[in-house]
């Protein structure tokens, strides 16, 4: 399976943001691929709430995702959407930061609502509290696919080894992390973490991020730490996108995820311990 992702520097305009998925989308279906992927808020970056809640949309009638949903099925691909920010029907507001995989036949067949929500002060200037607006989803999702089992996750969650385990254990062959990191943490961590969460898990990580300075109409700028990556469940790193938007390939050998974990079979060597 050829895969291709999608390395954005998305807006706070959804709009604007949907032409620009959509182009990518049909110059990756052009080069042959079969499964592309978004990073995370493809449709909107924002800090500002008041902005959010002017262009968002609950999924049942979000213009983006109908899009993409067609587009798919336009093009006869897989396409998991990093993440879409969407509006919840919760009372207090706060919207989801959910992850959707979309079938060749446009149906969604899979959601994931990020668990982990970044509430950091990576720096005095840089400090984020992502639960103010969103509300954490509390359920792991693993799906099937033709090419492979998925695994889905979403930025800040790789950070926690025990989810994307149990990902692992529960048949993923493949783990899907797109993002949109911190220039500061992403320079820090990013390589190192996604190469854990493959070795430990023997699965393939891919990992389509966001990029760049953010153009917002309203509230701070948001820049992010790009290099999409896509590791090799033995470990290495087979694509690093760098930090220029654009379409980054890569073919898929799923025999890969049998081969490592025939040399290294750590999913079948847990043990239980008392303590500390």
């Amino acid at each position: 399976m050829r895969a291709a992702l999608l390395q954005m520097t998305s807006s706070d305009d959804p709009g604007e943001n949907l032409d620009m998925v959509e182009a990518m989308l049909a110059e990756a279906a052009a080069a042959g691929a079969g499964f592309v992927l978004t990073p995370e808020v493809t449709n909107c970056v924002s800090n500002s709430r008041k902005h959010q809640q002017a262009v968002l949309h609950h999924e049942e009638d979000d213009p983006t995702l109908a899009a993409l949903q067609a587009a798919a099925a336009r093009h006869e691909i897989w396409l998991l959407l990093g993440s879409l920010a969407v509006k919840t029907h919760d009372s207090d507001g706060r919207f989801a930061n959910r992850q959707f995989l979309i079938s060749p036949q446009g149906e969604i067949t899979a959601r994931y609502d990020k668990i982990h929500m970044f509430d950091v002060a990576v720096t005095p200037e840089e400090t984020y509290r992502e639960s103010d607006g969103y509300r954490p989803g509390d359920r792991a999702v693993v799906t099937d696919t033709p090419f492979g089992r998925i695994g889905m996750s979403i930025c800040y969650d790789v950070r926690f080894g025990r989810l994307h385990r149990a990902l692992a254990k529960a048949g993923a062959e493949i783990l899907t992390v797109p993002a949109a990191f911190s220039p500061v943490t992403g320079a820090a961590h990013w390589h190192t973490l996604l190469r854990t969460r493959a070795i430990e898990t023997g699965c393939y990580v891919l990992a389509p991020a966001q990029t760049g300075k953010h153009s917002t109409s309203v509230g701070g700028r948001r820049q992010t730490y790009g290099h999409s990556l896509v590791v090799a469940p033995w470990g290495e790193i087979l694509v690093d996108a760098g930090t220029e938007p654009g379409v980054t390939y890569v073919d898929l050998d799923m025999e890969k995820v049998a081969e490592a974990r025939r040399r290294v079979p750590a999913l079948t060597h847990d043990r239980d311990f008392d303590g500390p």
